[in-house]
């Protein structure tokens, strides 16, 4: 198996250090940056003459960078990729140019489901600094409905059915195994809207779904959480729906929601993503060494 010349990571890797270790091993020369560089000229001037780079999800490669650096030969992503519409890296263009990029998929999806459910149990129970209701609710019967029914929207779904929760969603192509697994209805994203008390949405990057004609057919005392990496809507619609009474809003990051409406009192957020525990960046790891390894076999 043959080693790249050079490896640098443009950004921090998120992986557990004793895995960046073993990145290192798979390249003859190694660079790990533990900033986020702000600049292209920046990511260019550190990729340099390199044949594998690195990165996460926060930093971009577009056609500048791919262009300024024609020793690139693989580019990986320490993070999720599911479309090249949705990645942080162009990766039509790298594809003209003979790079390969590869990213993961399925790595932190159980870390999700249960920061989804501690949220919703801590509002509704009234054991965190609010309480939804007049007096403390279960999650028994409660409308929900999600929004993308990929591999973390299809986890909540069964985790939501099986806290007895009356479970509806919307996706761009219907679930025919699991609507019958459940007994779950798909419906359109404004039926879903006005049907269900609390939405969550699990959508890639970049897709932009409730605006402010959807907050306003969602209508009050309502729960909003998106568990997406980047918001699911337009964040000055999301503050104007924050504005009324009883309505709520989560994310297991800032990034989730916007900064705009970041310190509001019915505003939730944490501070790194659900999907990073220690567990999935094990997974994480693997997945991505995985991917180098298959490379280095066959070219």
């Amino acid at each position: 198996m043959k080693k790249f010349k050079k490896m640098v990571a443009i950004e921090p890797t998120k992986l557990l250090s004793e895995w960046d270790e073993k990145l290192k091993t798979l390249a003859e020369e190694t660079v790990f940056y533990e900033d986020i560089p702000t600049e292209s000229s920046t990511i260019i001037e550190r990729i340099g003459d390199a044949d594998c780079v690195m990165l996460s999800f926060t930093s971009f490669i577009d056609k500048e960078v791919l262009d300024a650096c024609p020793n690139i030969r693989y580019i990986g992503i320490c993070a999720s990729l599911y479309a090249p519409e949705n990645a942080n890296v162009d990766i039509l263009h790298a594809e003209k140019k003979g790079i390969v990029v590869t990213g993961v998929r399925d790595y932190g999806d159980e870390g999700v489901k249960e920061y989804a459910i501690s949220e919703l149990v801590r509002l509704l129970q009234g054991r965190g600094p609010a309480m939804w209701k007049d007096e403390p609710m279960e999650l028994t019967n409660v409308k929900v409905g999600i929004v993308g029914m990929g591999t973390v929207g299809s986890l909540l779904a069964r985790t939501m059915n099986f806290f007895g929760m009356d479970v509806s969603y919307y996706s761009r192509t219907r679930k025919p195994e699991i609507e019958k697994e459940l007994g779950m209805d798909y419906l359109s994203l404004d039926d879903l809207l006005g049907k269900v008390d609390i939405l969550i949405t699990c959508l890639n990057k970049n897709v932009v779904l409730l605006d402010e004609a959807a907050f306003n057919k969602y209508g009050n005392g309502k729960i909003l959480m998106n568990v997406s990496i980047a918001p699911s809507h337009e964040v000055s619609a999301l503050k104007t729906w924050l504005a009324q009474p009883g309505n709520y809003a989560f994310s297991d990051t800032e990034a989730g929601l916007g900064e705009d409406v970041i310190g509001l009192p019915n505003v939730f957020a944490g501070k790194t993503n659900a999907g990073l525990t220690s567990m999935a960046k094990v997974r994480l790891a693997q997945k991505v060494i995985d991917n180098i390894e298959n490379f280095q076999k066959t070219n």
